[in-house]
């Protein structure tokens, strides 16, 4: 582990029991380091299903507190790593993920939860009925929020990513040239779709990645293979997509992968005329959802949190939101009947008639050859 530099948060270490006037003097990294302090380790958590924003925000908190402080931290979350190219950046960049099905935590321990709230129900610390020490966020928050040692949620940069960076550069910690890699993809994919405003703190962090990150790791992330399943999943997704006006439905019985569902969101909404996409696909027992809306359209994770409400969890942005409705199980005809309320509720939601008529995304055209 890598020695501390700084004499001041050498200090720090030492001082455990900083009064509240002490830290409120401090930047919010030196207060999370504060609040950090006074344990023996730290467990970063991630949302389930992690994805490159939570994965390097993550990796930057560990690489901030293991410098700083001297301190053992670990990357967890729950579920698995889906998308083709989160799985090529986890391998490429070595970033040190955990995947675990449950957690335990000890008093000594430290949990600081990145890229999502405490109300969020597709985290570990929310099932184990446990608290986080720390929550680093970008997302906007919903419900009510509890009070924590440390609280860093900023809705309007692009990433928590940016956040995060934002710490290393207060604190002078360099972060070498895989986990700025990381970092600057991070706030690449969370800037895709209509997701793409920028804040001055985001413009100077990316102009700092850049100087640090390796074009060609980015290069190779962004091709990653793809299965042939994951082709078969987008034609069917394709085929079963139904326009009503300017909003668009994706209904998949089953998918190969959670990360179908995303990735076809994030194609719809750029087709003309459209301004909203629902997709939805069972996987692995549970319906996954994503949703997206273009620069005119309405709030993504309000539109969505209203469709599900008393079904599942979600969460999002103003153009981007995901969610999951547990447990669906396998069987077609339930699913089904889940997909058709969802619909229901979706258009209500949108203020569509639920009766009108769709037309399907695709149209076979017959040449004069064929006919």
């Amino acid at each position: 582990m890598d020695r501390c530099k700084d004499g001041a948060t050498l200090r720090l270490h030492r001082k455990h029991n900083m009064t509240p006037s002490e830290t409120e003097k401090l930047p919010r990294s030196g207060q999370l380091l504060a609040v950090l302090a006074k344990y023996r380790h730290v467990l970063v958590v991630m949302h389930d299903n992690p994805d490159p924003d939570a994965i390097a925000s993550a990796w930057a908190i560990r690489c901030l507190v293991e410098e700083k402080l001297r301190i053992n931290a670990n990357l967890i979350a729950g579920g698995a790593i889906v998308r083709a190219e989160n799985r090529h950046m986890v391998d490429l960049l070595k970033a040190p993920v955990q995947l675990v099905q449950s957690i335990d935590v000890l008093e000594s321990t430290a949990t600081v939860l990145v890229d999502c709230g405490t109300g969020a129900g597709n985290q570990l610390l929310t099932r184990a009925g446990l608290d986080p020490v720390a929550v680093i966020d970008h997302h906007l928050p919903s419900g009510p929020q509890r009070e924590l040692p440390f609280v860093d949620i900023r809705p309007k940069v692009a990433a928590s990513a940016t956040i995060v960076s934002s710490y290393l550069v207060e604190q002078a910690v360099e972060p070498g040239p895989e986990l700025a890699t990381a970092l600057w993809y991070a706030i690449r994919t969370e800037t895709r779709g209509s997701e793409f405003h920028y804040t001055p703190l985001d413009h100077e962090i990316l102009v700092w990645l850049t100087e640090r990150a390796q074009p060609e790791m980015l290069a190779e992330i962004e091709s990653a293979p793809l299965s042939r399943e994951y082709y078969s999943d987008l034609v069917a997704a394709l085929g079963e997509t139904e326009i009503y006006g300017d909003i668009a439905i994706c209904m998949l019985p089953r998918a190969a992968g959670p990360e179908i569902v995303g990735e076809v969101a994030d194609l719809l909404v750029r087709c003309e005329g459209l301004q909203s996409v629902f997709c939805a696909a069972i996987s692995d027992g549970s319906l996954v959802i994503s949703v997206r809306t273009d620069v005119h359209g309405e709030n993504a994770a309000e539109l969505l949190t209203k469709t599900l409400a008393g079904k599942g969890g979600c969460g999002g942005h103003l153009h981007r939101a995901g969610g999951k409705i547990p447990n669906v199980g396998d069987n077609l005809e339930v699913a089904a009947e889940l997909c058709r309320e969802l619909t229901t509720r979706w258009l209500e939601v949108c203020q569509v008639d639920a009766n009108s008529q769709p037309a399907p995304l695709l149209t076979l055209h017959v040449s004069d050859k064929d006919a």
